[in-house]
């Protein structure tokens, strides 16, 4: 890839190519839960600086971090009303930006209000999480994608994860469309790192024959083929969606997943790992209490001295997402016959590029008055976690992220309780 298109693919700053095209499209920037910790919260998205906040009358606003008075941070205010507050000089912002107070201002100057209006963007709720849009004119509808419309109950909960990657979000999506690194990274190496623990293996080191993937509606579905399966296995047969531009759903029998990316910069990516688990009838008991934890958690991806740890699968992928560089060179690399889904992606994101600069329709952005109740995407039924994890059924997962997560390990520990007094 020349390094022109490379930059044209890569950079998110306004007025880009990559930029505009997300722009138009709607992007969670925190948990829900992190406003209920504090209803403040500094973000950076798509190379802006800004503030969400939760007024205390409860509305949710999005706007620019700067206050125009004296250039302090709104990210160190605190919400007043229907407004957010300076913390320099108590200056009042609305959820629109409108400067709604100025104390100490003598006498009162409505067209200094005026000039004091900052920039702000909509924002909504849903699933657990707050979406924004950055774009102008008229937001889109916010797609309703089957994950985020689900509800917790007696054997389900929802967790998320987070983490800020250190890195361009395009390396980590074309992660996405690559079915044969999982043999090695996730199979081969992390077997290596197991072995020498004398811990059990993972049953991910099967050797790829044969990879596929279709562009649908929605973006891409990815599918595998490993020796000893046939094609009416649910790898083949019904394979990993990918919502374009940036929404990987993966998982099977007791858990459901998205991998959402969401570019902060050029070289820094906000990854959400959005999960549901379904927890067999017989632990239903303990998932009650488990639903009184926190449902988001910072996932650690790297030791003190900045090495990557090697005991997740999801900090094996952002080592070989980093290691690339901030942003990497592409006129240097070097495809193979296993990087199909690669070129499938990037042909169309050049599409969708040309589609935005020249007016033309794109794909997942319909008016709001189209929404669509729900958006079904498919998913593999395969047999509860990933391998391993012997009689409890939740512990293979915290091969993954989930390591950090309070409620799952809070109930693999429980379940664990019980198997022993079971035994």
């Amino acid at each position: 890839m020349r390094s022109d298109v490379n930059e044209r693919f890569s950079r998110v700053g306004a007025g880009t190519p990559a930029g505009e095209l997300y722009r138009r499209h709607w992007l969670p920037v925190a948990t829900a839960s992190e406003l209920s910790d504090n209803p403040v919260k500094r973000v950076r998205i798509l190379g802006e600086d800004l503030v969400l906040y939760r007024s205390d009358a409860g509305e949710l606003g999005l706007v620019s971090e700067r206050c125009p008075h004296r250039g302090a941070s709104l990210g160190y205010g605190f919400p007043d009303g229907g407004g957010l507050r300076c913390p320099y000089h108590g200056w009042l912002f609305s959820p629109r930006g409108e400067c709604l107070e100025q104390p100490n201002q003598t006498p009162d100057s409505p067209q200094l209000k005026s000039r004091a209006k900052i920039t702000s963007y909509p924002v909504q709720a849903l699933g657990g999480l707050v979406f924004a849009y950055l774009g102008q004119g008229p937001a889109p509808a916010l797609p309703r994608l089957d994950l985020f419309t689900k509800e917790e109950g007696p054997t389900r909960f929802r967790d998320i994860g987070y983490a800020v990657i250190p890195c361009n979000w395009l390396q980590i999506m074309e992660n996405s469309f690559d079915p044969t690194h999982v043999e090695w990274l996730h199979g081969r190496l992390f077997n290596y790192h197991l072995e020498r623990e004398g811990k059990e293996p993972t049953v991910l080191a099967g050797h790829h024959i044969k990879i596929g993937f279709d562009l649908v509606d929605y973006g891409i579905i990815k599918r595998r083929l490993r020796e000893g399966q046939t094609e009416d296995d649910e790898d083949w047969r019904i394979g990993h969606p990918v919502v374009f531009p940036h929404v990987l759903k993966v998982g099977g029998y007791g858990l459901s997943s998205f991998q959402i990316r969401v570019p902060m910069d050029d070289t820094h990516t906000l990854h959400f790992w959005y999960c549901w688990y379904d927890v067999p009838d017989q632990y239903a008991n303990l998932v009650e209490d488990v639903q009184q934890l926190p449902d988001t958690y910072e996932v650690t991806l790297q030791a003190p001295d900045g090495s990557f740890l090697m005991d997740t699968i999801d900090s094996q992928d952002a080592m070989v997402w980093v290691t690339q560089g901030p942003l990497t060179t592409r006129d240097d690399e070097h495809l193979s016959s296993s990087d199909q889904g690669i070129a499938l992606y990037r042909n169309l994101l050049r599409s969708q590029l040309e589609a935005v600069e020249s007016g033309g329709p794109l794909m997942n952005v319909v008016p709001a008055e189209e929404a669509k109740d729900v958006i079904e995407l498919p998913q593999e039924q395969k047999e509860l976690g990933i391998g391993g994890g012997g009689g409890n059924p939740m512990a293979s997962f915290l091969r993954t992220q989930a390591l950090y997560s309070r409620r799952l390990t809070t109930l693999s520990d429980r379940i664990e309780s019980t198997l022993h007094k079971a035994g």
